[in-house]
């Protein structure tokens, strides 16, 4: 087969402006070939380069003391105590998601799991962040029978495919969020996270050291799917999305099953020097920056690699996305003795290269160089741009109140809002998953934080994915402050300590300078957060161009955070446990409907100003929190959230574990509204139930630490009864308002319950 002759318009066709092209000639001196053109074509994407993004990731904290491994490799890792280390990341895979809905979330999550055990960790638990668009028609048109329908069909084939993926290979999916949106139409949002434990004296790197090293292709044969995969998740989709089919990879997670025990026992044989996911960009991707981290070259000879069809180009074998594969660097030799475990699992493994001093990446095909370019030119010397910043034109904020006359009709808002599709109960989705498997899950999904024990050992970790699109839409760098301690309370409402975070900051075109704008103003809101919480960013994700036919969606940051649970006993859960408890809320509400839950069930749209938040309030309300439950003295606590505290009430009276619901009566007095009284997204604020004998002890700690705190109610009964300054507004059997809550999201997919209506497990 003849390669093509390098054209204006096959320059084009790879994603290369003019001014890429010239500088690509100035660094290769001379024209490139086809297989150098497509190799620049993936490492310059936006994807992969982060050309975009790099100068505002720079201003984001990515030290701390339990810091192993920041930012630069396959994924960050801390230390978590008892000589053990823990690995996670979040990645997205939104485009291939939207073209091809199973394969594409099942394939990020094969890539997730990937970059973990490539660090030398065994994947322990799984999460991810999914965003879909609104699964019901509008009233006013908004969204159509037809929109509807390809919305459901997204949404359904992402779950089953993380759910087969993921419980195939065997390790547990055990939390993480579903929000809806008008954006996500046609745009959905699959972000997938995993974290693993290793001896954090046995970290791997992706790496090619050593001259002379041989370089090993391991896993399975590589064929044409993904070839361009990098490159389609870097552009915005058209009517043309569809035609991006053969771009999306193809997963087999019981080969990934092997690839995992294949490398890890290679792993503790001490032969691999340095180990790299084949993810985007596939063999490009691995063998450029494996020896552009270590100052080193690799030479590749593209005949030896396994293929599973025949006549591949070398263009088509350097630019396959074909899944579960690695690139091995071994010790010289020691690579019969890596080859020997690969074929014990019947897993293709075969040296393909060597490590060379010239610092270039030099690829052969019979017998003829076909690529031969400096490491530098695909790593450091891509092109990074500061894109224009520009606000968008400030809009008049539209001042949210109190819409209801009656109780009967603020009753009737709560109940619309307890049932719509982003408040309402996900076990639909996470039913479908395996949160069992390896049974180290201690806490299930449903709960703030989902929690997995570390075998031997005391302490466990909790681990938590947020997000708040409306607020950052409407205010990202408020927007983002909000978000980060969102996570930071939802792990210490669990009984852990935070630690360290992830992020994956999905965004529309930054070619537009609104879209940069608010990325700059969500990577300083995050700075500013994580000083304030001391949870560094030890990596994470860029995903750019998340467009249909010009539409965008709203900037949506996802937060990945973990912690450290220091005891099994100060592992904490959101429900109500026992009848005639006291309820105590942590913090004072304010006048905060705007841009919330509330304002979408009256006035029908995100409007007003996001909620103030108060840092260092924040932190106190978190630490009076955690000493509490290290105290012994709570017996749940739940976040207030999403729908204020008439949702996270009801959400307290509900079990994840469909146990008996307890009830509980509350007293809520002030200045505010009955609606901004029950239905404020004020932050800082959390909801403990307590025993009455340790009611004292707990006002005490609040009151030490700076917290306002006080009792509001009691649990006990079968009814939800909350009154606002002596006035009854919600009074309902606790059962009526759980299986609105439980049937909401069935019934807009159109699907029957998983567990047959209200039967128990």
């Amino acid at each position: 087969m003849t390669d093509p002759k390098i054209s204006p318009e096959l320059v084009r066709r790879h994603g290369l402006t003019d001014e890429e092209y010239s500088r690509l000639l100035k660094l290769l001196g001379r024209e490139p070939t086809y297989t150098e053109l497509g190799i620049f074509s993936v490492m310059w994407s936006e994807h992969c380069s982060y050309k975009s993004s790099k100068v505002h990731l720079r201003r984001l904290p990515t030290r701390g003391d339990a810091v192993l491994q920041g930012p630069g490799e396959n994924a960050g890792v801390v230390d978590i105590g008892g000589g053990l280390a823990a690995a996670f990341k979040i990645e997205s895979h939104n485009h291939p998601s939207f073209i091809e809905p199973y394969q594409g979330a099942a394939t990020g999550v094969g890539g997730i799991l990937r970059d973990i055990f490539t660090m030398g960790a065994r994947p322990l638990a799984s999460m991810n962040s999914l965003h879909f668009g609104p699964l019901t028609t509008d009233e006013d048109g908004g969204t159509d029978a037809e929109t509807v329908a390809r919305n459901r069909s997204i949404m359904t084939g992402v779950v089953r495919g993380i759910g087969d993926y993921g419980n195939a290979f065997g390790v547990p999916t055990i939390g993480g969020e579903v929000r809806f949106g008008e954006s996500y139409s046609r745009n959905p949002l699959v972000n997938a996270f995993t974290l693993g434990v290793m001896r954090k004296d046995q970290i791997f790197y992706g790496r090619a050291a050593g001259v002379g090293n041989p370089v090993i292709y391991v896993g399975a044969k590589t064929g044409r799917d993904g070839i361009h995969g990098a490159t389609m998740a870097s552009e915005e989709f058209g009517e043309e999305a569809s035609s991006k089919r053969p771009t999306v990879q193809v997963g087999d997670p019981f080969l990934e099953k092997l690839l995992l025990e294949a490398c890890l026992e290679a792993m503790r044989a001490n032969a691999i020097v340095g180990i790299q996911d084949m993810g985007a960009a596939g063999l490009t991707s691995s063998s450029c920056e494996m020896g552009g981290r270590a100052g080193t070259g690799i030479e590749l000879t593209l005949d030896l690699v396994p293929q599973r069809e025949t006549g591949m180009s070398a263009y088509e074998i350097m630019l396959s996305e074909s899944q579960e594969r690695m690139l091995i660097v071994a010790d010289a030799g020691r690579e019969r003795e890596v080859l020997e475990i690969f074929k014990k699992w019947e897993l293709d493994a075969v040296v393909i290269g060597h490590v060379t001093d010239d610092r270039r990446l030099r690829v052969k095909m019979d017998g003829i160089v076909v690529a031969d370019i400096p490491n530098e030119a695909l790593t450091d010397a891509a092109p990074v741009y500061r894109r224009p910043l520009h606000a968008p034109e400030p809009v008049e904020l539209r001042a949210v109140t109190q819409v209801e006359s009656s109780a009967a009709e603020l009753e009737a808002t709560f109940l619309r809002m307890i049932s719509s599709s982003t408040i309402a109960c996900k076990e639909w989705v996470y039913l479908q998953y395996d949160h069992m498997v390896r049974t180290n899950t201690v806490v299930l999904p449903g709960s703030d934080a989902a929690v997995i024990r570390i075998k031997e050992k005391r302490h466990q970790l909790a681990m938590t994915l947020d997000s708040n699109a409306r607020y950052c839409s409407a205010d990202p760098r408020e927007g983002a402050k909000l978000v980060v301690a969102e996570a930071c309370r939802n792990l210490v409402v669990s009984g852990a300590k935070p630690l360290a975070l992830t992020n994956c900051l999905n965004f529309a075109s930054p070619e537009r300078p609104e879209v940069m704008w608010q990325f700059s103003e969500v990577v300083d809101g995050m700075t500013e957060a994580c000083n304030v919480f001391g949870t560094p960013v030890t990596g994470g994700n860029v995903s750019f161009y998340n467009e249909t036919d010009g539409r965008g969606i709203d900037p949506t940051p996802v937060i990945g955070m973990v912690g450290i649970v220091e005891e099994p006993r100060h592992v904490t859960t959101s429900w109500f446990k026992h009848e005639g408890n006291a309820v105590i809320l942590l913090g004072e509400p304010a006048d905060d409907l705007g841009v919330s839950s509330y304002a979408l069930a009256t006035v029908g749209e995100s409007v007003g100003r996001v909620p103030k938040i108060d840092l260092e309030i924040e932190l106190q309300v978190q630490e009076a929190c955690l000493s509490a439950i290290r105290a012994g003295l709570v017996e749940s606590a739940h976040d207030c959230s999403d729908g204020g505290l008439a949702a996270t009430l009801a959400e307290c009276c509900f079990s994840s574990y469909r146990h008996n619901a307890i009830g509980c009566s509350a007293e809520l007095t002030g200045n505010l509204s009955p609606a901004a009284q029950l239905f404020s997204e004020t932050p800082s604020r959390i909801i403990l139930s307590v025993a009455p004998e340790n009611v004292d002890a707990v006002l005490t700690i609040a009151r030490d630490g700076g917290v306002i705190a006080r009792v509001i109610g009691q649990t006990g009964g079968d009814r939800l009864a909350l009154t606002v300054n002596g006035e009854s507004i919600i009074d309902r059997a606790v059962a009526e308002v759980e299986s609105a809550w439980r049937s909401a999201l069935p019934s807009e997919l159109e699907v029957s319950s998983l567990l047959g209506g209200t039967e128990k497990f």
